[in-house]
């Protein structure tokens, strides 16, 4: 356990001392005495009528002095050790996990002016251990008392950032979900998407997408006023990938019901997903995950539309078809047998046949893929209605390829 503010025992040198304040100098100064005072302390001695000195009580020849630099540098070095000393001695207290003993007390003094401090010390509990969380669930109020935090948007920005962390570690313990779904609730979670710091605006992303448990929770987060553009904005390529990721998985798990799907779509996600796509290093959970974000927006009629104007995202789409992942394959397979087959759509079919798409999903046919993903290569293949010499023109292979018809 790290030692207190109030534990950390301080020896001022003598020398340090003022003799008439008797506090550390903050200016010292030296008269022909030989005696040093802090300047301000000796003015008001001097400026009362004294012409002696305080110390020794000689009559002074001069009542003029001069700084003591050297002593004043001897002050500052130990000050800024003792400075250091303090941060350390807080840091370790700070850092040390509290008891549930402690834990309860802190709990308590929720609704007290240091709330802060309390609360930094149960977020240390919190990330502790799942058994530290189950306690934490178990205190009758505490939640309640969280919750309280979260409906106030004008909280101060750090504190509602400690909040969002101990729910964010919480979310498999709050079994009514429905108070964090109060628009002052996701107003709050807004705040901290949009000032918070970047492990803040991951952990409210990862709080949003714990509440999404329903059609009717997923409807309100899609409709509280700009959640889903700065959701879709945190996808810029340029943002941390962690960030990303974590924006990806929370629009998957929202964007079920067709009315928020919509609502995803006209926020401008689809030229986030398609720069990623694009992209030569982009990660492959990233690649995986606007994969799946695509395959379910081609399952309405805005997101089809969208995906098959745009041939470089349907070519940037056939790209990822081979040598990502096999999750990448079946919802890249999936996008393009959904627009193209399902649907029938020629100008996305003109931008497969571009990128040399067949040729692709015959390689698919003769590989270990999945079934489900070797029926819609077929599928696809029928309906471009292709040989095996002129869909092998451009593979250069002493393999002998099996056409699925």
């Amino acid at each position: 356990m790290g030692r207190g503010r109030h534990e950390l025992h301080i020896t001022v040198p003598s020398i340090f001392r003022c003799p008439i304040s008797l506090d550390v100098m903050k200016s010292p100064v030296s008269l022909c005495t030989g005696v040093t005072y802090d300047r301000a302390s000796i003015q008001r001695w001097l400026e009362s009528g004294n012409n002696t000195c305080p110390a020794t009580m000689q009559v002074l020849q001069s009542k003029e002095f001069v700084p003591n630099r050297n002593l004043q540098r001897l002050i500052q070095i130990w000050s800024d050790s003792v400075a250091r000393r303090q941060l350390e001695a807080d840091s370790a207290s700070d850092s040390a996990v509290p008891s549930q003993d402690q834990i309860n007390l802190l709990v308590k003094r929720l609704d007290n002016n240091n709330c802060f401090s309390s609360l930094t010390k149960i977020v240390c509990f919190a990330r502790e251990s799942e058994e530290n969380r189950e306690f934490l669930a178990r205190i009758d109020g505490f939640l309640n008392a969280v919750f309280d935090f979260m409906r106030n948007v004008e909280s101060d920005v750090k504190l509602i950032e400690q909040v969002v962390e101990i729910l964010n570690l919480m979310s498999s313990k709050i079994l009514e979900k429905k108070p964090l779904l109060e628009s002052n609730c996701l107003s709050t979670i807004l705040v901290v998407l949009q000032r918070g710091s970047l492990d803040s605006q991951i952990q409210s992303i990862g709080l949003l997408k714990s509440i999404a448990v329903d059609g009717e929770s997923k409807l309100k987060i899609a409709e509280q006023e700009g959640l889903l553009q700065d959701l879709v904005k945190s996808l810029n390529k340029e943002k941390d990938p962690r960030l990303i990721e974590a924006s990806l998985s929370c629009l998957i798990e929202i964007t079920m019901p067709k009315r928020v799907k919509i609502k995803v779509i006209q926020s401008g996600t689809i030229p986030e997903l398609k720069k990623h796509l694009s992209e030569p290093n982009t990660s492959v959970s990233i690649i995986e995950k606007s994969l799946q974000l695509l395959e379910t927006f081609s399952s309405c009629r805005e997101g089809r539309v969208e995906i098959w104007q745009d041939s470089m995202l349907v070519q940037a789409i056939v790209q990822k078809v081979l040598k990502v992942s096999n999750k990448a394959t079946e919802h890249a397979v999936t996008i393009l047998w959904c627009v193209c087959y399902l649907f029938r759509d020629e100008k996305a079919q003109e931008a497969v046949v571009s990128s040399n798409g067949m040729t692709k999903f015959l390689l698919l046919m003769q590989s270990n893929c999945s079934a489900a993903v070797r029926q819609m290569s077929a599928d696809l293949l029928k309906i471009f209605r292709v040989n095996s010499k002129s869909c092998l023109s451009s593979y250069d292979t002493k393999t002998t390829h099996i056409m699925p018809f």
